[in-house]
């Protein structure tokens, strides 16, 4: 359990865990109780943790497609490069950077003005959602998150599709094809997830995009705030 594919799989199981005990509880006692209230300290904390292990995820995962990239690409230097001081040097670099996210867009949401009884049309306090109902000026708020789901979003998900792209030209490189299998075969579980989650996350604002509709985002919120943390562990 020493090996980095094993550690990095420990912190992304933690995280998993994490981000659907921010929402689920919660959800849970709505139901149990049929009282959908929450208070405001609660919703900016529901907020906070969410973006946290979401952001987290993110980036385990390029982490663990640059794993995958030096095992294939570099594998008689594998153990050199990934040594256990570089994967938690990395982890803790995730970690830095999800606070630090996290952070700023809760202060950015403190700092909007809302009307009495607010109701969210969603099954959690969702950071757009919430920004939508503020009776204040929106305008830097949705900036700052423009711009995070650029950088933070966008910038792993290309760091996954180059070590992709590296690994497509070391598998046309061997030459049997037992050996190119056994490549595919090592990130076959990591693409799954990665696609899984991507995937639905696209759909979710794709589909909010097009449709304006509340209720039809927070459908597919579930894919990937519970769905996809819920199949991680099956398909590793």
């Amino acid at each position: 359990l020493h090996q980095p594919m094993y550690y990095l799989l420990s912190n992304l199981s933690l995280v998993d865990i994490c981000l659907t005990s921010t929402t689920v509880p919660k959800m849970l006692v709505n139901i149990q109780t049929q009282s959908k209230a929450i208070t405001y300290a609660g919703c900016i904390t529901q907020i906070y943790f969410y973006i946290l292990f979401a952001g987290l995820d993110i980036f385990l995962l390029t982490v663990m497609a640059y794993d995958r990239f030096v095992a294939i690409c570099h594998p008689l230097h594998y153990t050199v490069i990934m040594n256990p001081r570089l994967c938690e040097l990395l982890v803790l670099i995730c970690w830095i950077m999800s606070i630090l996210n996290s952070l700023l867009q809760c202060l950015m949401a403190l700092r909007l003005s809302f009307c009495m009884d607010v109701e969210i049309p969603h099954f959690f306090c969702e950071l757009n959602q919430m920004i939508k109902l503020a009776c204040s000026d929106t305008f830097l708020n949705n900036m700052v998150t423009y711009f995070s789901a650029l950088l933070l979003g966008g910038g792993p998900f290309a760091g996954i599709l180059y070590s992709y792209s590296k690994i497509v030209s070391c598998i046309y490189g061997i030459s049997s094809a037992q050996g190119k299998y056994k490549a595919l075969s090592a990130c076959a579980s990591h693409l799954s997830v990665v696609f899984l989650f991507y995937c639905t996350i696209l759909g979710v604002y794709l589909s909010s995009a097009a449709t304006h509709n509340a209720r039809s985002s927070a459908t597919a919120s579930v894919m990937y705030s519970l769905v996809t943390p819920m199949l991680n562990p099956v398909i590793y």
